[in-house]
């Protein structure tokens, strides 16, 4: 669900840099990634033919139109986003929000709590047009039929969650910059780790807010029948009680179904764009996807490596930060010529602290190749897992998945052919084109074999 995600990364800076967008939690089957890893039992994916995933002429047009506009826009929202700050930061706006605050209290920590509001107020309307042009091309295409107004709607209920626990976040890091000048970067990382694994284990708390949800047994019984086999099988342990029906058809005309939540919170969601429109078997084998990334631990994998890249990361932006305080201080943040010296005084300030975030936004940009590739890595696994998992249950596990592909892409038009340099800087997750391609020959058993995760 790319709204509640999105509020979810808004709130907290930090996890950019940690790669939680990546986390397969509630990887949609269609995002964009690279080429899959071949596996030791299957043909190579190179071997693959190039037109698993087909569309028609006028589709095909659309399709690669509306990918360079994604692409055009994805890029331009990380740039300007880093730009944002920097004019910000040279305009000296941060330093007349500080003084603003200090004017309407004398308490450090609703000054605290009204800077970073105002942070993310400032950041949320500067993204808007660039929001509302790809909302306009999404409609225009025929991708999204939400109408401006309930857009507007999520817009604000995104940036009222994110008022209200980012704030008290970043006043939480800042504090950490001042109690710990030296070597807050440690204590940064700590603290980071337990609200990124909080924030996945809420997040189905907070989706109700953005579409609505009903029991998936109230009209699709069969389908629960189906998805209680797929559960059984890979032991993911979700009874139908928390296998939910999203109204997604109000706001797009997309296809997908994911596993949501951990422990207590963990259910299947499947759109009311896809039960009833795609066959049930293709459901299924989108669920063995979602199921894998449980079952193969991706998630905790994910989390793991994410902490270890986090903690150099931290690192290397509090350097950065430094150098630039030391550079740039005298005319962004106004501090004491003494201040300067050490850069850690300066960067205890609000406004310093806003440098930081800069650090850690150019970062977040410069690291997202790495955390893509892990990312098409894992998406690929849970390829082959679903696969694998609907194997007896459906009658061609392969033609299933093939079709689960070009359903997929041609609700979501994705394009077929998407340049191999944004597909490895931009993507995570493999082309549609590479993983219909893989999936049509994927198929160990024809030779007596047994799959890579199912030994029977």
């Amino acid at each position: 669900m790319k709204i509640g995600r999105r509020w979810l990364l808004a709130m907290c800076p930090v996890a950019l840099v940690a790669g939680f967008a990546s986390l397969p939690l509630n990887a949609q089957t269609v995002a964009p990634s690279s080429p899959p890893a071949a596996i030791a039992i299957a043909a190579p994916a190179q071997s693959a033919p190039q037109q698993a995933y087909t569309l028609p002429p006028e589709k095909l047009a659309k399709a690669i139109a509306l990918s360079r506009i994604r692409i055009t826009l994805g890029i331009a929202g990380a740039v300007w986003g880093i730009v944002f700050l920097w004019l910000l930061l040279a305009a000296r706006a941060w330093v007349a929000i500080e003084r603003w605050t200090q004017r309407i209290s004398g308490r450090r920590w609703v000054q605290g709590l009204e800077f970073f509001a105002a942070f993310f107020l400032v950041t949320a309307l500067a993204g808007l047009p660039l929001d509302a042009t790809a909302h306009h091309f999404e409609r225009a295409y025929g991708i999204s039929v939400q109408a401006w107004g309930s857009w507007l709607g999520d817009q604000a209920k995104a940036l009222g969650l994110t008022l209200l626990v980012g704030a008290p976040i970043l006043l939480l890091f800042h504090w950490i910059v001042r109690r710990w000048p030296r070597r807050y970067w440690l204590a940064a990382w700590v603290v980071t780790l337990p609200i990124l694994a909080f924030s996945i284990f809420l997040e189905p708390l907070f989706e109700p807010i953005f579409f609505h949800f009903e029991p998936l047994q109230k009209n699709h019984a069969a389908l629960v029948s189906e998805l209680e086999k797929v559960a059984a099988r890979t032991g993911t342990n979700i009874p139908p009680s928390r296998m939910v029906l999203m109204k997604a058809s109000v706001k797009t005309n997309g296809l997908n179904a994911y596993v949501s939540g951990l422990g207590a919170t963990k259910r299947i969601v499947v759109w009311d764009t896809t039960a009833g429109r795609i066959p049930d078997d293709e459901v299924l084998f989108i669920f063995g996807h979602e199921s894998g990334h449980y079952v193969l631990h991706h998630i905790a994998k994910g989390f793991v490596g994410s902490a270890v890249g986090l903690l150099f990361v931290y690192w290397a932006c509090a350097a950065f930060a430094a150098w630039l305080v030391k550079r740039f201080g005298a005319r962004w943040i106004d501090p004491k010529p003494e201040d300067l010296i050490h850069a850690e005084p300066a960067l205890a300030s609000r406004t310093g602290f806003v440098v930081l975030l800069f650090a850690i936004s150019i970062a977040g940009f410069l690291t997202e190749p790495v955390v893509n590739a892990v990312s098409r890595h894992f998406e690929h696994q849970a390829d082959v897992y679903g696969q694998e998992a609907i194997h007896g249950i459906v009658a061609d596990p392969e033609k299933t998945a093939v079709a689960a592909f070009n359903d997929l892409g041609a609700a979501w038009l994705e394009d077929p052919h998407p340049n191999p340099f944004l597909v490895f800087w931009l993507y995570d997750h493999p082309s549609i084109q590479q993983r219909a391609g893989f999936a049509a020959h994927y198929d160990p058993w024809a030779i007596g074999g047994h799959g890579e995760f199912f030994k029977r």
